[in-house]
């Protein structure tokens, strides 16, 4: 069997993820890797077959995406061209991750594609929604990488085909420890709000990962640095406390840490939306931005004595196997019956009428 997988490559939860599952896909078929999107820091440690812009939405400075510029970087004639020529025909499956053109090429050509995601997990109707519901952002999720069937991850098993998270080997082989800091990631806010609320906490010392710098600097007792993939990770080991986004990956990596978490859900992002309300029903605090209204929330957070605890098993080689298990035998059985139309009739015939 030879399987695509597709990769979103906007944000940094994809490819994190992508770095273990990549290896267990290529142990057990022979595999391609797709790459489309902008607006990671992440290094993969393993071969890109085909990169393609793909559809981003680029983040903002002020809580949330950035719709002028994410329209601005939209290339929609290049994106409609490589959906019609991508060779998705080459595959017998396609594994995506909430990936637009690898999806929209296979529904186009009928190949079978199958989401393995968060966003796929978000969608289910058992995964925690926030009161209000957002119609476009629920269509973004619907749509924009559209499959036959879904496999999740999200932070609890809130049905058979999710799974909770993947956490990536640099975070899981690690021990963590208590250096006293707190470890910020708000790539959707400039550096300058972020200054702005956590100079409230002088006595707190902040490590800042920021998306908007490209050298280190200081102001009080916040220092902030550019992204750096093992800098990050070296923080949120020996980190008190994380605040950041409510992606899926960095939260996940701080329950499984055992770290104080606090959430800013990014502004007008259904995902991130539901994230926070899943999070919520789990005790994270989360607040809605980073304005003066947080400060007595992060206050109240700091003061909190405990992590909320929760245990991620290692479980990617065994949900792998069961996905390609499970699609092996549709596909063959499909082809095989493309062949020969009457073969299951047969097969059933003589079953039911074999001697005792």
């Amino acid at each position: 069997m030879k399987i695509l997988y597709a990769i979103q490559g906007t944000g940094n939860g994809h490819l994190s993820r992508a770095n273990d599952i990549v290896p267990i896909l290529k142990k057990n078929a022979e595999t391609d890797v797709l790459v489309s999107g902008i607006q990671s820091d992440v290094n993969v440690g393993f071969d890109i077959d085909f990169r393609l812009s793909g559809l981003s939405f680029i983040f903002g400075k002020k809580g949330g995406v950035d719709i002028l510029k994410t329209i601005r970087k939209a290339q929609i004639g290049k994106l409609i061209r490589d959906i019609r020529k991508f060779p998705v025909h080459n595959y017998d499956l396609v594994i995506n991750d909430f990936e637009p053109v690898s999806a929209w090429a296979a529904k186009l050509r009928k190949v079978p594609c199958i989401s393995l995601s968060h966003q796929a997990a978000v969608i289910h109707p058992n995964a925690p929604k926030p009161p209000k519901t957002d119609w476009t952002g629920k269509s973004v999720l619907k749509y924009y990488a559209p499959t036959c069937e879904k496999y999740g991850f999200h932070f609890k098993q809130y049905a058979s085909n999710i799974f909770t998270p993947v956490v990536r080997q640099e975070i899981s082989s690690k021990v963590p420890f208590n250096m006293g800091h707190y470890t910020v990631y708000l790539p959707a806010y400039s550096d300058e709000k972020i200054i702005r609320i956590l100079q409230h906490f002088p006595d707190i010392k902040w490590q800042v990962f920021s998306k908007h710098t490209s050298s280190n600097y200081s102001a009080g007792s916040i220092e902030i640095r550019k992204i750096s993939n093992g800098e990050f990770i070296n923080s949120m080991l020996g980190a008190e406390g994380i605040l950041c986004g409510a992606g899926f990956e960095t939260p996940a990596e701080a329950l499984f840490l055992g770290k104080k978490l606090m959430v800013v859900p990014m502004l007008n992002q259904y995902e991130q939306q539901c994230n926070a309300a899943a999070l919520a029903e789990m005790g994270v605090p989360v607040i809605k931005s980073l304005s003066k209204e947080a400060l007595l929330p992060i206050l109240n957070w700091i003061d909190q004595p405990k992590a909320l605890k929760v245990s991620y098993n290692n479980e990617t080689e065994t949900i792998i196997s069961r996905i390609l298990t499970e699609w092996k035998t549709r596909i063959f059985s499909a082809n095989d019956a493309e062949i020969n139309p009457l073969s299951h009739i047969l097969t059933y015939h003589n079953l039911n009428n074999t001697a005792v």
